[in-house]
């Protein structure tokens, strides 16, 4: 491991502990101003869906694309928040029988196993509308033009040209198996669209020039889709236990993938020249994103 990498390590675990202490505090059961009440058992649902580990990689990106442009480490770790609100609640009705039927999620019982389908459903639409309570918060302390800014995006890349969209030609798929312009269509809307956003919004809350927010949103594309190879190969090549969850899904459905479309080397030659785009894209920075580098090589390698 090379020095860069042990960074890296070190500031991903890092992110992940200040998101999640940020996360339980703002899912605590005291109702905020404006708020009736809390029930209980939604409440537990939502932490159980949330508070349940993970890479937090997304909001490693908010934070690291923030310290490069010199932002504000408080308000950046809000907004961090707020996309991993809308992440898991993708997540947890993405874990639904009426999608892709998943009983275990990193290594636990889903939402809808632990709880209900109702109470799942109900979950994830309460972590959606958090996320955007959140940014508009007055504790996210960022110019009224940076939150209006940042809120658009996400609800651009979660909603129905991004995310969930994204998720619907994801179950079009298993049916109906799309050509390889289908094929990237999908995975940039369903996943990479939050990962372009988590590289994004450092440059917007950091008061960054029109040309670094566009490397940088160039930059989460390639490392999107990055993302979502490394997924499919894993998809392929791990098991359930590595995974946390169940492994060869979209080989049994048949559902359209570039591995399985291109096969497993090419999926690995292409991973490797994404990295290479990505680090090329940042090289105008010097040393000083090198951890972002490194990042864009772990999407690419991670075991799980």
């Amino acid at each position: 491991m090379t020095g860069t990498d042990a960074i890296f390590d070190e500031r991903l675990q890092g992110a992940a502990q200040a998101v999640q202490a940020l996360l339980s505090a703002l899912l605590g059961v005291a109702p905020l101003p404006g708020e009736t009440a809390r029930p209980e058992r939604l409440m537990a649902a939502m932490r159980h869906g949330v508070l349940n580990g993970g890479k937090r990689m997304r909001p490693f990106l908010v934070l690291e694309t923030a310290r490069l442009f010199g932002g504000p480490e408080e308000a950046a770790l809000r907004v961090a928040a707020a996309l991993e609100c809308i992440h898991c609640y993708s997540l947890v009705h993405d874990d639904l029988p009426a999608m892709d039927d998943d009983d275990m999620r990193r290594g636990q019982p889903t939402v809808h196993k632990a709880f209900d389908e109702a109470t799942a459903i109900l979950a994830g639409d309460a972590l959606l509308t958090y996320a955007f309570d959140i940014l508009a918060d007055g504790e996210t302390k960022l110019a009224a033009e940076a939150k209006v800014a940042l809120t658009l995006k996400l609800a651009r890349a979660s909603g129905l040209g991004g995310m969930a969209g994204g998720q619907m030609l994801d179950l079009q798929a298993e049916t109906r198996t799309p050509d390889e312009i289908g094929i990237v269509t999908l995975q940039a809307m369903k996943t990479g669209a939050l990962i372009r956003f988590a590289c994004e919004a450092g440059p917007i809350l950091s008061g960054a020039s029109k040309e670094d927010a566009a490397r940088l949103s160039e930059f989460g594309r390639k490392i999107g889709l990055a993302f979502q190879l490394a997924d499919d190969l894993l998809d392929l090549t791990a098991d359930s236990a590595t995974l946390g969850k169940a492994a060869g899904k979209d080989a049994a459905k048949g559902k359209g993938t570039l591995p399985a479309l291109h096969g497993i080397d090419w999926t690995r030659k292409r991973l490797v020249e994404l990295v290479e785009e990505a680090e090329t894209l940042l090289s105008y920075y010097g040393e000083k994103a090198d951890v972002l580098k490194a990042a864009a090589r772990f999407v690419a390698n991670r075991k799980n």
